[in-house]
C-alpha cells in the first residue's frame, strides 16, 4: 500500500510545521512497511529524502516564495492539467490513498478523483473559507486534523467537523533526553532558545522587544518559508528582529536550521520559548520536549494540551514579558525544572513515529 502526500511547497529544511510533518509521516509509514511518496511543485526538492521518493509536479506554474492569492489563481487556472499529471503519477506509483496536505497548499480545493484511490484532506489549519469549502465540496473520503484545536476552530466557523479524525504530527528523528548530568549543566548555564519561521503570528519580534536581560545567552533562529502572508512580509519581520537583537546584550540571531540540526539545537537549550499567538499543533515544542527541554508558551491553540507539565503555560494577553518571567522562574527552581524536563520527554513519546503512522494508516486505508 502506497500513500501519496501532496504539498506544493514541500522541500527539505522548510521552516514550517506542515512540511516537517509530511516527511515525518511519510518516513513513519515506510518504517512500518507501508509505502509513501511526496508530490511537490518546488523545483528545489530532491528526488528522494529519508528514503522517501519525491515526485515533482510540473503543471503548476508558480515561483516561491508565493502568497495565497497567487497560488490560488495558478491552481485554478491549471486544475485540469494538474489532475491529469497527478493521475499519471499515482498510477505509476500504484497509490492507494492520497493525502492532500491543506485545502490550498495541498491542492485540496481542486482534489481530483481517481478510480480505486481514496482522497483524504489534511486540515492543519482551517485557513480561508474559499479553499476549505471548495475542498469539502469534493467530498473527501476522510478529513484529518493534527489536533482537537483544529476541529474546534472549524466548528466555530460553521463547519461540521464532528467526523474529522485527529492524527497528530510526529517526529522525524528521536533524539532522546540528555543525561541527568548534561541536563543539570544546561539548567545551570545553557542558553534560552527560540526557533521559528518569519511570520508575524509567531510573535518573535514582540518577544525580543520585551527582553529584560538574562545571565545566560539568548539564541534565536529564524528562517523564511516558501509562503508568506504578503509579498515582503517575512523580510519586514527579519529586519525588525535583527535590529532588536543588535540592541540586546547577550542575544544572538542566526538563520534557521536544517531539519537534521533541529533536535540537537533544541535539546542543547535550557528552555525553549514558543511565543506564537496561535498554534494548531506546535511541532517546535514537541521537538524540544523529545530532547527533554522544557517549553514556555502561551495558552493558545494546541500548546497547553501538548506541553502540559513539560514546561510552563502562560495566559495569553499577549504580554511577552510574561514568557521571559516564566522562563526565569523555571530556571530558578532546580527541582521543578528537573520534573518538567522528565515530563516533557515522556509526553513526547505519545507522538513517536510508529505509533502515529499506525493511527494514520487506519484513517487512510
Amino acid at each position: 500500500m502506497t500513500i501519496a502526500f501532496v504539498l506544493v511547497s514541500w522541500r527539505p529544511d522548510v521552516p514550517a510545521g506542515m512540511e516537517r510533518a509530511v516527511i515525518a509521516h511519510a518516513a513513519g509509514l515506510q518504517a512500518i512497511q507501508a509505502g509513501a511518496v511526496i508530490v511537490t511543485a518546488d523545483p528545489a526538492a530532491p528526488s528522494i529524502y529519508h528514503n522517501v521518493p519525491i515526485e515533482r509536479l510540473r503543471s503548476l506554474d508558480v515561483r516561491f516564495p508565493c502568497d495565497d492569492a497567487t497560488l490560488r489563481a495558478a491552481t485554478d487556472a491549471s486544475a485540469d492539467t494538474i489532475g491529469e499529471e497527478l493521475g499519471r503519477l499515482f498510477r505509476q506509483r500504484q497509490v492507494h490513498s492520497v493525502v492532500y496536505v491543506d485545502a490550498l497548499w495541498g491542492l485540496g480545493r481542486i482534489m481530483p478523483t481517481y478510480p480505486g484511490i481514496r482522497n483524504v484532506l489534511a486540515a492543519h489549519v482551517v485557513g480561508h473559507d474559499a479553499d476549505l469549502q471548495a475542498a469539502l465540496s469534493r467530498k473527501p473520503d476522510a478529513v484529518i486534523a493534527p489536533s482537537v484545536t483544529v476541529r474546534s476552530e472549524a466548528a466555530a466557523r460553521g463547519y461540521d467537523s464532528s467526523r474529522w479524525s485527529v492524527v497528530p504530527n510526529t517526529l522525524l528523528t528521536l533524539p532522546g533526553p540528555r543525561s541527568p548530568d548534561d541536563r543539570y549543566k544546561l539548567w545551570a548555564r545553557g542558553p534560552i532558545r527560540v526557533l521559528a519561521r518569519l511570520g508575524p503570528e509567531k510573535g518573535v519580534a514582540e518577544l525580543l522587544d520585551s527582553s529584560t536581560g538574562f545571565d545566560r545567552p539568548i539564541e534565536v533562529a529564524l528562517a523564511d518559508a516558501p509562503f508568506e502572508l504578503a509579498a515582503g512580509s517575512q523580510e519586514q519581520v527579519h529586519l525588525r528582529c535583527r535590529a532588536l537583537a543588535a540592541e540586546t546584550p547577550g542575544m544572538a540571531l542566526r538563520h534557521g536550521l536544517a531539519w537534521h540540526e533541529v533536535s540537537t539545537w533544541l535539546g542543547d537549550a535550557s528552555v525553549v520559548i514558543v511565543p506564537s499567538h496561535a498554534e494548531t499543533f506546535g511541532l517546535v515544542a514537541l521537538e524540544a520536549m523529545a530532547a527533554g527541554t522544557p517549553v514556555v508558551a502561551y495558552d493558545v491553540g494546541n500548546l497547553p494540551s501538548l506541553i502540559g507539565d513539560g514546561g510552563v503555560i502562560v495566559p495569553y494577553q499577549p504580554r511577552p514579558e510574561n514568557l521571559w518571567r516564566a522562563a526565569q522562574h523555571l530556571l530558578a527552581d532546580p527541582v521543578g525544572y528537573a520534573a518538567a524536563s522528565r515530563a516533557a520527554y515522556y509526553r513526547s513519546r505519545d507522538y513517536w513515529p510508529a505509533l502515529v503512522a499506525n493511527q494514520l494508516l487506519k484513517v487512510v486505508s
